[in-house]
């Protein structure tokens, strides 16, 4: 029999789940039938796919809760199935978009009928505690790929996509690019809320940091403008071995979507091709290129405890919080994320009010930044999920803090993304550190 608790826990998830799919509709409502079959690029995918994808995990999800759940079609999850061996050969990434059938209109078909499953399921008596995470960890997945989808949308579309809501950019003050120190010592790093967060988040444990200091900003276009200008790109000397070979096999230049078009240079993104703006966070740098800037510059990347205390952790009141400025959701007033609809980066200087409390600004939201850490398990570390985030322990390095993409239910300052040291489609920046 259900409590009252329990029937509010069950509203509370549903409404969580409706308002999650309503997004991921949001996002593909103003596009054309043809949108959504073109794959770009082979670390793209094509937007049915996605579409078709967050909600096959659903399908995974309910197979785990009830061995006896029937997926909806054998097609379909040879199709939809990314990377999970245990349900299958996962289809060809770099393939999704020679795929005619199962068709957009199919996929749209099975996107509302795994809703309703899930609704009914949510509704039902049966979810126990390790039902009711499962369920949450499908849709902070739902929320990874919103932000996956609204990369491929920019490297699709750029200027053409119509989003049904973009607000004004934020007013930002005059500010000045300068660091902050950090007193090192033992800081305990991971998650500490009660709320859900990923296996990767845990568990808490101890770190030794010597005195640093961090940038107060990510680095702007205007600075890393200068990296170029000063023939970064043309010498191998600020490079890794591997990053130099990128940058020649690739002919890498400038960060992606950077253009120069009669002698100047100017980005081409959500908001058109326009002249780049000297005060916003650069974006779309690989590791390599973050790494080779800060060599550069004479300083270095942080480690993921460097930024991660320098995001959260208040020394005067020797207290960790969830996020830079407490441990309140973000709003509108403290980070640029997906909700905030601005569709690019912000200014520095935006968001005085998302000032973490050692003096740092914007390390939620705009741009994912680049740490020297390489992503493996932290010591202890016990996967909620098999082959979800645990396979990839190998060859990535750990980006932290949201992007203009990000949901905002799915970041926190713990939050670890995670890519490899070339991509760069991503929202992804950087800021510096050096020992003091």
């Amino acid at each position: 029999m259900k409590t009252a608790t329990n029937v509010e826990e069950n509203k509370s998830l549903l409404e969580q789940f409706k308002e999650t799919r309503n997004r991921t509709l949001e996002l593909v409502k103003t596009l054309e039938k043809d949108d959504f079959i073109v794959q770009t690029a082979f670390f793209t995918s094509p937007v049915k796919w996605h579409i078709g994808h967050v909600s096959w995990i659903y399908e995974a999800i309910m197979s785990k809760i009830n061995n006896k759940y029937e997926f909806y079609s054998k097609e379909f999850s040879e199709y939809l199935n990314s990377y999970y061996q245990q349900f299958g050969v996962p289809h060809d990434k770099g393939k999704r978009g020679v795929i005619s059938r199962p068709t957009t209109e199919q996929i749209f078909q099975y996107f509302n009928t795994i809703s309703q499953r899930v609704n009914h399921l949510i509704e039902s008596d049966s979810l126990n505690d390790n039902a009711i995470k499962l369920i949450i960890t499908g849709l902070h997945h739902e929320c990874q790929h919103q932000e996956l989808l609204v990369y491929d949308l920019q490297h699709l579309l750029a200027e053409q996509y119509r989003p049904i809501k973009k607000n004004e950019m934020p007013k930002s003050k005059s500010v000045e690019q300068k660091s902050v120190q950090i007193k090192g010592g033992i800081y305990t790093m991971g998650y500490n809320g009660n709320e859900y967060c990923y296996d990767i988040e845990l568990p808490e444990h101890k770190v030794y940091l010597e005195n640093y200091s961090i940038d107060v900003f990510p680095i702007t276009n205007e600075q890393y403008l200068k990296f170029i200008e000063d023939g970064g790109y043309d010498t191998y000397k600020h490079w890794l071995s591997d990053g130099w070979e990128k940058v020649k096999e690739n002919d890498w230049k400038s960060p992606m979507y950077w253009e120069k078009i009669d002698g100047q240079w100017k980005v081409r993104d959500f908001l058109g091709t326009r002249k780049l703006n000297p005060k916003e966070p650069v974006c779309h740098v690989s590791y390599y290129e973050a790494d080779a800037y800060c060599k550069w510059v004479g300083k270095r990347l942080p480690t993921e405890a460097e930024w991660e205390k320098a995001a959260c952790w208040n020394e005067e009141k020797q207290q960790k919080t969830i996020f830079p400025w407490g441990n309140e959701p973000p709003t509108e007033q403290n980070a640029n994320l997906l909700e905030s609809y601005h569709w690019g980066c912000t200014e520095i200087g935006s968001y005085p009010s998302g000032i973490s409390s050692s003096g740092c600004h914007q390390m939620i939201g705009d741009v994912w930044e680049w740490t020297a850490s390489e992503f493996t398990g932290y010591p202890g570390f016990r996967s909620g999920f098999d082959e979800y985030n645990d396979k990839w322990f190998t060859n990535q390095k750990v980006l932290r803090g949201g992007s203009f993409g990000t949901p905002k239910m799915s970041v926190r300052g713990s939050y670890r993304n995670f890519f490899r040291l070339d991509e760069r489609w991503l929202f992804s920046g950087f800021r510096c550190v050096e020992n003091n």
